[in-house]
């Protein structure tokens, strides 16, 4: 499978590829000069699995756009290796259905008709632009293109049709493509056959078959026929047909002067008899029209007008937003919840609002745009907030990715690898590998929020937008309180005199001396086979209340210690700059049992050896926002935010503690 671009988290065109194996007919020409035809299956609303999507990804066909029946193909998805173009496309029965002409003079052109009239089995693929997707966690079902599909999987939602290519290899080995002469032997049966365009015919001439004189080759039409309905293909080129009698009908019926009422008529395949009953309604005359509030302006200015409403700074909506985006939310300022809502869903629903709150919620989520957007604000806002936090945990700790729930292992290797000197018969000695073993594991913190009936009657549009703020706050402080409080609880003697890695005493309180015992303390560590470890220490972890005094002792060159005592040192400090300062508040405040303002510490880098590792699902190091259905209880829509990381100690050799008692 064949995939671009990953997938969004929430907002934005992205290009995406997607690669889903469909049989193609291509009919070959009698002149040479004649312009090949194609048709093909390109997507039969299944599960396709695409390259960087960690699950299976299936598209809604009810949320796919098409908004042009000439859509470029190509092979391989390359664009500059075009091939043709189509001439009508169709979503029936549950797949998207193409035929149209290779009609590009390239080489992959001339390729892609000449090896399929050889019976080369092409197949096909779309591309996409995705508007909106959802993921359905392990354990949900969802009900798309009419059948049911277990999660975990990528659904999407809004997408737009933007390109078709032949492909020559796919997942699903089953489909094939055949390609025949432009006419068969007497005693040939080919399982389809490809023509030249014939003249259109009747219905009743359609029906009908002249017998074939003895000795004569049968008709391209009369094979057809013969191959019977089990044919795949015919089938196919049954069901296009089909669709061509149907949208000349519906074209006929609205003669040019209803054009909305054909668009609308071709993609969601009404009849001609629900076609005719719609221009007729659309023939009357009009009566006075209620006021219906449109939707004004793009989804990028809504996004801005709810996040001016929580509070977001001139600064950052400058940088993410362009003038006149800003210049259009500017004149939204201050419009309520209601407002708000009823505008990008394009209706009026207050009247009712007061005595039928769900009702209203339904109606206006029941729209493309409302959903999206809400969720993008919430995106944007949970973030903001995720980086308010204090997140000196990301200096200190490892950074790492596991692929599920599971107790993971991770191994360091600590074996001798000593070089030892060649004795005369060249013979190499091989190093002993030993490991040693840490745990991790990833668990799931979140939590709801709703736009609720009591918002909407308050009409607060800030409320909403700084719920997924609060969100966001709480997810980095579960993080930072997880690390923290890892590391003062000294889980397993994490510190201690029996793994030479803790000192106290009052030569421990952070000074030019108390930095030379740490080191030393630091640098005597060894391997398990008794060698030395072999790493320096290259950060200076402090409480808020020693951060000044640690930043001094890295950057003063002259030390100030003039009493007697110490007469006859140094002046020079022979610390300057050796160590990185990092600061944290949760080392001293008094909610963490172990906190301590006097207590420092000095680490290696924790992508050498780490102390402290922090584990995200998939390397997704930041929350997620989902739209949920809401459960009976709430009245209002839902929203959930969530992350999924797990903490754990690793090397104990990796750190080393002061107590700092004065």
């Amino acid at each position: 499978m064949k995939n671009s671009s990953q997938l969004p988290a929430s907002s934005g065109q992205q290009q995406t590829h997607f690669r889903f194996e469909c049989p193609i007919s291509i009919e070959a020409a009698g002149d040479e000069k004649a312009v090949p035809h194609f048709s093909m299956v390109a997507y039969t609303g299944g599960m396709m699995k695409i390259a960087g999507f960690m699950h299976p990804v299936v598209v809604d066909l009810e949320g796919i756009s098409i908004d042009r029946q000439n859509i470029p193909i190509r092979l391989d998805h390359n664009p500059k290796q075009g091939v043709g173009h189509t001439d009508r496309v169709v979503i029936e029965n549950g797949q998207i259905l193409a035929d149209g002409l290779i009609s590009r003079d390239t080489s992959w052109a001339r390729d892609v008709a000449k090896s399929g009239s050889r019976g080369f089995p092409w197949q096909a693929s779309i591309g996409a632009d995705i508007l909106a997707a959802e993921f359905i966690p392990n354990g949900s079902t969802v009900t798309v293109n009419g059948r049911s599909f277990d999660g975990p999987l990528y659904v999407i939602r809004q997408s737009i049709l933007k390109e078709i290519s032949f492909v020559d290899n796919g997942a699903d080995t089953q489909t094939t493509a055949t390609v025949a002469a432009h006419q068969a032997a007497p005693d040939q049966q080919p399982v389809t056959s490809f023509s030249e365009k014939e003249p259109q015919m009747d219905e009743a001439a359609e029906k009908t078959t002249p017998e074939t004189p003895a000795g004569q080759p049968q008709t391209p039409q009369k094979i057809e026929a013969a191959a019977g309905v089990d044919d795949p293909v015919l089938q196919m080129r049954q069901r296009v047909a089909d669709e061509t009698r149907r949208i000349q009908a519906i074209r006929t019926v609205c003669d040019g002067k209803h054009t909305d009422i054909e668009a609308k008529a071709i993609v969601e395949g009404w009849d001609v008899t629900r076609c005719e009953l719609e221009v007729l309604r659309a023939s009357r005359p009009a009566a006075p029209a209620a006021h219906v509030r449109h939707q004004s302006g793009d989804p990028k200015v809504f996004e801005a007008v709810a996040l001016m409403a929580a509070g977001v700074s001139d600064t950052r909506m400058q940088a993410a937003y362009d003038a006149a985006t800003l210049e259009a939310a500017d004149r939204l300022r201050g419009i309520g919840i209601q407002e708000y809502c009823e505008r990008i869903s394009g209706a009026t629903h207050f009247p009712r609002f007061r005595r039928d709150a769900s009702g209203w919620l339904q109606a206006a989520f029941s729209t493309a745009s409302l959903p999206g957007i809400l969720s993008n604000v919430a995106n944007k806002m949970l973030l903001e907030g995720y980086n308010y936090i204090e997140d000196a945990w990301r200096r200190v700790c490892k950074i790492a990715s596991v692929n599920d729930f599971k107790e993971h292992t991770r191994y360091r290797m600590t074996g001798s690898f000593t070089f030892e000197k060649v004795g005369a018969d060249g013979e190499l000695k091989h190093g002993k590998l030993d490991e040693m073993k840490f745990g991790q594991k990833a668990d799931t913190h979140g939590i709801m929020f709703a736009l609720t009936r009591q918002m909407i009657i308050n009409d607060d549009l800030g409320a909403f937008a700084d719920i997924p703020r609060s969100i966001g706050m709480g997810a980095a402080e579960a993080i930072a309180d997880a690390v923290w409080g890892l590391l003062l609880s000294n889980p397993n003697d994490f510190f201690s005199l029996a793994h030479k890695n803790y000192k106290d005493g009052a030569d421990t309180i952070l000074s030019v001396d108390g930095l030379t015992l740490a080191e030393i303390l630091f640098s005597e560590q060894t391997k398990p086979n008794g060698r030395p470890l072999g790493i320096t220490p290259s950060l200076l972890l402090v409480p808020t209340a020693l951060k000044v005094a640690a930043q001094l002792l890295m950057t003063s060159v002259l030390l100030n210690e003039t009493t007697t005592a110490n007469k006859g040192k140094p002046a020079n400090n022979p610390h300057v700059g050796k160590f990185e300062v990092v600061s944290s508040a949760y080392l001293s405040n008094p909610s963490f049992a172990g906190a301590s303002s006097k207590a420092w510490y000095l680490l290696a880098d924790p992508n050498r050896i780490p102390a402290i590792e922090v584990a995200f699902l998939n390397g997704v190091d930041r929350p997620t926002v989902e739209k949920t259905d809401a459960d009976f209880n709430t009245l209002g829509i839902q929203f959930r935010g969530y992350i999924d990381f797990g903490v754990r100690e690793q090397d104990w050799r990796a750190c080393a503690k002061m107590k700092g008692e004065v």
